[in-house]
């Protein structure tokens, strides 16, 4: 499985959804152009999330490797909800799409992946 952030790093309440439990045991974690974050790197765009936007409550779970995009959760937005961040953007202009869930955005990533392809 894949290695996620501790959950000293997860903000109060959160958890990972079922579904993406799920994808990570099934290891679909490139679907290209989209990366599921894991161990270091994961870590770092946490990190990183946190002092470009401190604003906001995102944690990160995806890149998009043609761009700055991340794929986020944001708890604070309402349950299960994933944030589309164009990670770098000046605070306030980086937002880049909104799904309703984990499952809405995993749609988009394997289009995405059709379309790339």
């Amino acid at each position: 499985m894949a290695q996620l952030l501790d959950f000293v790093d997860l903000p109060g309440g959160f958890e990972y959804p079922r579904g993406f439990i799920r994808v990570t045991e099934l290891g679909l974690i490139h679907l290209e152009p989209w990366h599921l974050l894991e161990g270091e790197r994961l870590r770092e765009r946490n990190r990183g999330l946190k002092e470009r936007y401190p604003s906001r409550t995102l944690v990160p779970f995806a890149r998009r490797q043609d761009n700055d995009d991340v794929a986020c959760w944001e708890p604070d937005a309402g349950d299960g909800i994933v944030a589309v961040v164009h990670d770098f953007a000046s605070p306030g202009w980086e937002n880049h799409g909104q799904f309703g869930s984990f499952y809405d955005w995993l749609r988009r990533a394997v289009e995405d992946l059709i379309e790339f392809d």
